[in-house]
């Protein structure tokens, strides 16, 4: 098992003018402290305009100072835009690969699209197309972090003539690619594309199961056929997470920010919003107040003991990484130190313990899986020496060349 932390960098009103510096520092001091402690991943997701929900439009940068401050965790897009609205498929390629170069090849790159108007209309994105333009955006980026020099495309997201992308990736052929899914539906995507998961819906043990059984099986069929040059066969799911020796304790620190998290995306999406007017602390409070907002089970949050039993639920049914959701609604850094302090010490010894020969048995039961599912991808054909046009240095040498 492995362990990650997730940043959508929250901030709930009332704001003072400092809110936004003082969130920021916080979160870097969290993720140097989690690379102390041995934590694996570190997340941040990309979105924009949804004011107290995400203040991480642009977790490039973001996770580029993580990189220069920490020297083992990973640093992951968890996601990046990658419909060509948001973010031209070469500049995200380019961004990709300068970030594994500068963090030593620690880069995660998952891929997504959006779901809110205030995303998507913001850009012009049509949302019954935004499945389509992310994967065709994602296979061309997989092609230009692997191809000197990208042949060039002509799509329905986007078109861009023969050019050599760089800087291209440490990581060989590319960084790890994943997906960002929500149900079952979206599980089955990433599978048949060879993707990892970034499981970003919260579900039972029986649920995961279910969910890392049709993956899997998927990945080992002949459905899958990868999207990029790798197959990342890897389920990763998002869990609350306030830890306390007293369970109360961890309960009263962590559940309104567990609670918050929830309420605040599907707000995002279902209630009419206006930009700059958000509301959405304060409609979370007042359903509080009058006991509207439904209890749900908060799975990560309470003693040591009660996480690590959930960790062994999720470990037995084919999860292979734990992601905190550790910064959400009004949590205080303090608390948020605290509880990973007392995850590292009480908790992650247990599940890092064998964990290479683990993942050693898993990866040599899936390499001829993994083979034969390469073996099918069509494969973008390099263009011949004698084919790559000139780029003409002006009109007029590009008319003498072209007069015919």
């Amino acid at each position: 098992m492995r362990f990650g932390l997730f940043y959508e960098l929250q901030l709930p009103k009332p704001w003072d003018e400092s809110a936004e510096h003082r969130l920021v520092q916080e979160a870097l001091e969290q993720v140097q402290l989690a690379d102390r402690l041995g934590i694996d991943h570190a997340w941040a997701a990309e979105h924009h305009f949804l004011d107290e929900y995400s203040h991480c439009s642009a977790s490039d940068i973001f996770l580029t100072a993580l990189a220069g401050k920490t020297e083992n965790i990973r640093v992951g897009f968890g996601i990046r835009q990658v419909i060509p609205n948001y973010n031209h498929p070469a500049r995200t390629a380019e961004t990709v690969a300068m970030l594994d170069l500068i963090s030593d090849g620690r880069v995660d790159f998952g891929i997504g699209e959006g779901a809110s108007r205030l995303e998507l209309h913001g850009f012009g994105i049509k949302a019954k197309e935004k499945r389509e333009l992310s994967l065709e955006s994602a296979e061309q980026i997989a092609n230009m972090m692997v191809m000197t020099p990208y042949p060039g495309h002509e799509g329905k997201g986007f078109s861009m003539p023969c050019r050599n992308v760089l800087p291209k990736p440490l990581q060989k052929p590319h960084p790890p690619m994943w997906m960002a899914c929500t149900n079952l539906k979206t599980i089955k995507v990433a599978a048949r594309n060879g993707l990892g998961v970034l499981a970003f819906s919260f579900v039972d043990q029986e649920e995961a199961k279910t969910w890392a059984d049709i993956y899997y099986d998927i990945i080992k069929s002949e459905d899958c056929v990868p999207l990029g040059h790798s197959v990342n066969a890897n389920i990763a799911v998002v869990a609350g997470f306030s830890l306390h020796e007293d369970a109360e304790e961890g309960r009263r620190r962590g559940v309104d920010g567990f609670a918050f998290f929830r309420y605040a995306i599907n707000a995002l999406v279902a209630n009419d919003i206006k930009p700059g007017r958000s509301t959405l602390w304060e409609e979370f409070e007042a359903l509080k107040a009058d006991r509207e907002m439904p209890t749900v089970p908060a799975p990560g949050i309470g003693t040591p003991e009660e996480f690590a039993a959930f960790i062994r639920e999720f470990q037995e049914v084919g999860v292979d990484q734990i992601v905190f959701l550790q910064q959400g609604g009004r949590t205080r850094h303090k608390h948020i130190c605290e509880s990973l302090e007392l995850f590292a010490r009480d908790v992650m010894p247990e599940f890092v313990e064998g964990r290479e020969e683990r993942e050693a048995n898993k990866a040599a039961e899936l390499a001829p899986y993994i083979e034969a599912a390469l073996a099918r991808k069509q494969r973008m054909a390099p263009i011949a020496d004698e084919d790559i046009p000139v780029v003409y240095a002006s009109r007029e040498r590009d008319k003498f060349y072209h007069k015919d």
